[in-house]
């Protein structure tokens, strides 16, 4: 993998949608990884990566009725650095209010979603990881099944999280899956290194990409870059049609 390989506008759609390799991925039911009685737990790095990494199947499990639990780890404010019409102090404040949003646009149960802010300094992650495990381990139970972002996706807050949790629910005995979001970016369908032995995919029907699409557009902040500073948006068009094809991805 490269030293940072988010740069660029990484691997074209079509190169996902030939792929034999995601064709013939293994379909398996959220309902099954997450049965009745267990909880979903969705740590997300940043404000978006819990909508961008599984908003399609966030919608069939509040729609199944499973209990869930969001882990903010961090506020998502270091996404516009040196952006004055982005300053740090008005992303703390909007990429929460922003994720609401979004989460209120898949139809989830804000009134009985236990969300947490664990309030770690965006792209810092990794200095405080084990505080970090230690703090996701106090909201853990044994029955959880975790979901959190891959330990080689390819971002250091996304790896660093992927760490802490997968430490956090070993220590509980919790189950842990894990999801590309910036692998999409960066890998192609025959990298060696993502390992597609692991990984399966959860069908998504069109409406339920409709809804997660019309969610990841409350991130209004993504979606602007600041042409001032020479920042172009986090969430370019090239960017969101890699991350709302028909299916998600979880490695087992």
């Amino acid at each position: 993998m490269k030293a940072n390989p988010i740069v660029g506008q990484g691997t074209p759609l079509h190169l996902w949608q030939t792929s034999q390799q995601l064709a013939q991925l293994p379909v398996i039911d959220i309902l099954e990884l997450v049965p009745e009685g267990s909880r979903a737990v969705i740590i997300a790095p940043h404000p978006d990566d819990e909508v961008l990494g599984c908003g399609g199947f966030l919608q069939l499990l509040a729609d199944a009725g499973r209990a869930l639990q969001l882990i903010s780890v961090t506020d998502g404010s270091a996404s516009h650095p040196g952006s004055r019409r982005w300053p740090v102090e008005r992303l703390s404040a909007v990429r929460p209010q922003e994720s609401a949003e979004a989460l209120r646009r898949l139809g989830l149960p804000l009134h009985s979603l236990k969300w947490l802010r664990g309030g770690f300094a965006d792209s810092q992650v990794a200095a405080r990881e084990a505080e970090l495990s230690a703090f996701i381990e106090r909201h853990l139970r044994p029955d959880d099944v975790v979901f959190t972002t891959w330990r080689e996706d390819g971002h250091c807050d996304h790896e660093a999280v992927g760490r802490a949790s997968a430490d956090a629910a070993n220590r509980v005995g919790a189950t842990l899956h894990e999801l590309p979001v910036w692998t999409w970016h960066w890998a192609t369908p025959e990298d060696s290194f993502v390992p597609w032995e692991r990984a399966r995919k959860i069908l998504l029907d069109p409406h339920l990409v409709a809804r997660k699409r019309h969610a990841i557009h409350a991130f209004a902040s993504q979606l602007e870059g600041d042409p001032q500073v020479g920042l172009p948006p986090v969430l370019a068009p090239y960017v969101l049609d890699r991350l709302l094809q028909p299916f998600e991805v979880v490695f087992l």
